[in-house]
């Protein structure tokens, strides 16, 4: 019976493309689902049998483990030599973006405060 192995919502497309090659390389029967034509369903990879689950699932975590000291070092790296981005770096390169999110965040902050300091200063005069 199939069993879902690795979701793939919010997956970039090269660490789907290693969990494949990886089940591939361990001779791991497997098949992919896509979100569908609404985007709705669950995208996945998924093994053909379940005994094959506990082992592909190890292999799995295994790598994401070393993706994960991968990326962190990486980004360390970046730090310590002053090419991560940042948020001064961001507003440099989209000042217009950037200013319409901190508009649009101030706004939906109104919207939301708004009527209850309405009804403080409706409780104050009546």
């Amino acid at each position: 019976m199939p069993a879902l192995v690795f979701r793939l919502r919010n997956v970039p497309e090269d660490e789907a493309e290693a969990i494949r090659s990886l089940l591939d390389d361990n001779h791991i029967q497997w098949y992919e689902t896509s979100a569908g034509n609404w985007g709705i369903a669950m995208p996945g990879i998924w093994v053909n049998d379940t005994e094959d689950m506990p082992r592909a699932r190890s292999l799995i975590d295994v790598y994401q483990q070393e993706r994960s000291t991968t990326l962190r070092s990486h980004y360390q790296q970046e730090m310590e030599a002053g090419d991560a981005p940042t948020m001064m770096h961001r507003f440099k390169q989209h000042p217009l973006r950037t200013i319409g999110i901190f508009v649009f965040c101030l706004f939906i902050l109104y919207v939301s405060i708004n009527p209850f300091l309405q009804m403080i200063g409706y409780s104050k005069t009546g």
